[in-house]
Formats: structure tokens, C-alpha cells, sequence
């Protein structure tokens, strides 16, 4: 098929490929504990007949975790193969008040499609979808999708299902499909992530609790305990300093601060931290987060020094980092900095780790080709991502010889994980488009 072709093929799918992407986000498929996973394995069937309708071989797996899917289609003859990957669960919607409608019920406004998994990552799976529809019996190249249960969970099995199914998924190009976009009307294909590191960190000042009154003073109570050693993680500027964790400058591109306050919401007054480029305090420098404290609620809480205090900790490693050492520097800083003697305790809750991408050679040629041709002559960016993947480290490990591309749907307004969660239809036509090209442009170089 010519890319004239292609397009008229694309555009002919789009409004299937949207009912099928609407009939998705009405599963809600959470594999979160506490959550109904008759849902995942919902959505996995779902996802299982729509690669069945592309000709694909398919069989639903289950490692340790939820259901993943794959499905696979032979290269012609001399061609290479490609994977497509994507993941058909979603976050929990949280506080459902903050939402405009139904997180579950699809509705248009404005030229986006609002609902969870509307972008993340749902409309990743229907993008390949889109391409395998527009090429139908003329598919030019191998492919192999992957479209994996518990991604928002952690991917706890992933690891399991790479190395059990190493042989159906080996391939010499690797799609994946669960990034973004550098602006509305701007592509962009990530090339580094940064890792991660969540720890607990558990203080402890008194065998019970006691009287504030009668002893408050001279007896330090757990969450001031807390409070201060938190406050020992960053300097007055907002930098990091916890000894033993890498970072660097030299991102090729910035970010507008009005741009990053209006996008992240940012509240009129609120001062942003660190120092440097944007840009680099974001995808090159590590970063740390408070995500949620143990303590009495204010309103249940009596007049009493509290004996214990626990914070969830959540450091983003800088590329090039290793999360084992990052773990270790972590530990060392918080016990060494504890106030006043009180003992704590370190508890490792997840880690991944960080990835870069050499996004050079004839495969990132054809995929920058195909993004400047779905975007009207707008070159796709290379950009970092400050949040992370961290199975693509692995894939990295397991397929070495594969070039892998690191794309996605989102735009910095589709609120992934957040309420109002949503798509832009006109990107998410660009980006259909873009994935039929580059395996139009993959088959050409061969295998």
C-alpha cells in the first residue's frame, strides 16, 4: 500500500476503531487489590476479539498476576517482525466527585474523549488495532501484540510472561505504546525514563501514647519526629540531598514554566523547586515525593503525643541510576538523619529501574518519518518521561538485537491517573496514522 493509501485506510477504520475504544472503557478493569478482576479478565477477552478480528492468532496468558493477551501473525517472507505493546487495565478513578461523569460511561466534549483508560492506555491498544484494520490482508511485516493485565499494578508478572513466552514475542522491532506526546500538534518519542524507588519509613518515640499535656516538652512525639526528618530529603532550594543518587543536566529541550504551572495545576503564588532547566529537574535529575502519612485523622485525634509515625516515600531515579544502590542511599540517609535519637525503620516497597534509548539508526529514521508525515511536517521531539516503565529494561535484557520505540497516545492534557481523564480524537488520529506508516516504513528495510 502507498502512504496515500494508508491514510484513506486509516481514516476509513477511525470511527470503528472509536466505538471499539469506547466499548473498552466501559470495562472497568482494575487489578488492584479489592478490586472485581472479573474485570480484568473482561477486558482481556474483549481485547483478545479484536486481535482475533485482525487475523491474529491469540491466546489469553495468566502468569502469577492478571491476564495478558497475545496475538500473533507471521511475516511475509524476508520481513521483519514488529511487536506492538499496550496494556488494557487502568488506575482506580479515586474521589469520584472530582469527576464530570461516569469515569466508566465515554463522552465527547470539546474534541476529547473523557473516561479512564480513554488514553491510558486503552486508545494504546486500539492505535494497533487502527494500523492492523488499515492494512488487512496486506499486512506488510510480522507482528506480535502484547497487551498486558496489570501494568497500573506494577506489572508484578510481567517478568514471568517475557521469559515463558520469549520465543512467540522475539522480534526485531518493539512498539510500545503507553508515552505521550510533546504538545498537541507536536509528536514525540521518548527516549529516557527515569526509575523509582518506593520505601516506608517508620518512626518511633514511645512505647505508647501519652498525654501531651503532662509530658509534652521534654518527650518528642513520632510526626514531629517525622515532619523533620522529611525535611532533611530536600535543601531551602528544593534540590535533592540524599548522597549516592545520580543525575545530570543537558536535556535538548525546555519547558516553558507557564506552560508546566497551567499544566500540572499549579496554585497562583505556589514557587516551583530545584534548580535548573525544567526539562532536567524532570526526566534527568531524581526526585522525591511524600505520597501519603500514617497518622490520627484531625478530626479523631485525642491530646496525646503520638509513639509512632509512618510515610510512604517515593524517589524517581535519574537515568543511569541503579535501584538497588538508590535503595541503599536512601536507607543510609534517612537513618543517619533521624532526629533525637528515636529509632526507625526502612522498608522497601517497589523499585524499577531507569531506561535511555540510543534512538539512532535506520528504525528511529523510519519512525521519525512517519511521525513528521502523520503530523503534516512536525518532526516528533526526543524527549525524556520523568515517570517510568520499568519493563523496558527488561525488554532492553531479553531482546538486545530489537529496536524499541517508545511512544503513546497522551498529550500533557489527558490528566492519565488523575479525574477527567481523557483523549484527544484529532492526536489520536495522527497517532493511528503514524503506526500504519512505521510498519509501512519498517517493511521497506527488510529484515
Amino acid at each position: 500500500m502507498t502512504e496515500d493509501e494508508l491514510r484513506t485506510a486509516v481514516a476509513r477504520e477511525l470511527p470503528g476503531v472509536r466505538a471499539d475504544l469506547e466499548r473498552l472503557v466501559r470495562i472497568p478493569g482494575i487489578a488492584f487489590d479489592g478490586f472485581d478482576h472479573s474485570q480484568v479478565e473482561r477486558s482481556a477477552e474483549a481485547v483478545a476479539e479484536l486481535l482475533r478480528g485482525c487475523g491474529l492468532e491469540v491466546q489469553i496468558v495468566r502468569g502469577a498476576g492478571q491476564p495478558a493477551v497475545i496475538g500473533h501473525k507471521a511475516a511475509p517472507e524476508g520481513a521483519p517482525t514488529v511487536l506492538l505493546y499496550a496494556h488494557h487495565d487502568v488506575q482506580p478513578v479515586g474521589d469520584l466527585t472530582l469527576w464530570e461523569g461516569d469515569p466508566f460511561e465515554p463522552v465527547e466534549r470539546d474534541g476529547r474523549l473523557y473516561g479512564r483508560g480513554a488514553a491510558d492506555d486503552k486508545a494504546g491498544v486500539m492505535a494497533h488495532v487502527a494500523a492492523l484494520r488499515a492494512f488487512g490482508d496486506e499486512l506488510p511485516v510480522g507482528v506480535v501484540v502484547f497487551v498486558e493485565g496489570e501494568e497500573e499494578y506494577g506489572s508484578a508478572s510481567l517478568d514471568e510472561l517475557l521469559t515463558s513466552y520469549r520465543d512467540v514475542l522475539r522480534s526485531d522491532v518493539i512498539v510500545i505504546a503507553d508515552s505521550g506526546n510533546w504538545d498537541i500538534g507536536v509528536p514525540g518519542l521518548t527516549t529516557s525514563l527515569r526509575g523509582l524507588v518506593n520505601c516506608f519509613v517508620e518512626v518511633s518515640t514511645l512505647k505508647s501514647a501519652v498525654h501531651s499535656g503532662m509530658f509534652g516538652g521534654p518527650v518528642p512525639d513520632a510526626l514531629t519526629v517525622l515532619a523533620r526528618l522529611i525535611s532533611t530529603l530536600h535543601d531551602e532550594h528544593g534540590e535533592v540531598v540524599i548522597d549516592g543518587l545520580a543525575g545530570r543536566e543537558g536535556a535538548e529541550v525546555d519547558y516553558a514554566e507557564d506552560r508546566l504551572r497551567h499544566e500540572a495545576g499549579v496554585l497562583d503564588g505556589v514557587q516551583l523547586i530545584g534548580e535548573g532547566r525544567l526539562t532536567d529537574r524532570i526526566w534527568t535529575k531524581p526526585s522525591v515525593a511524600v505520597l501519603g502519612i500514617d497518622a490520627p485523622r484531625t478530626s479523631e485525634a485525642p491530646n496525646a503525643l503520638v509513639p509512632k509515625a509512618k510515610a510512604k516515600i517515593s524517589v524517581r531515579l535519574a537515568p543511569g541510576d541503579d535501584p538497588d544502590s538508590a535503595y541503599a542511599a536512601i536507607s543510609a540517609h534517612l537513618e543517619k538523619s533521624v532526629p533525637w535519637g528515636a529509632t526507625v525503620e526502612v522498608t522497601l516497597e517497589s523499585s524499577g529501574a531507569p531506561c535511555v534509548i540510543d534512538a539512532t539508526g535506520p528504525v528511529y529514521d523510519a519512525a521519525r518519518a512517519a511521525f513528521t508525515t502523520a503530523w503534516d511536517g512536525t518532526a516528533p521531539v526526543d524527549m525524556g518521561v520523568g515517570g517510568s516503565i520499568p519493563f523496558i529494561a527488561t525488554f532492553q535484557e531479553l531482546f538486545p538485537q530489537a529496536a524499541i520505540l517508545v511512544t503513546g497516545v497522551e498529550d500533557p492534557y489527558s490528566a492519565a491517573h488523575g479525574p477527567n481523564e481523557s483523549l484527544h480524537l484529532g492526536e489520536f488520529a495522527r497517532v493511528c496514522l503514524a503506526e500504519a506508516l512505521l510498519l509501512h516504513n519498517v517493511a521497506r528495510l527488510g529484515k
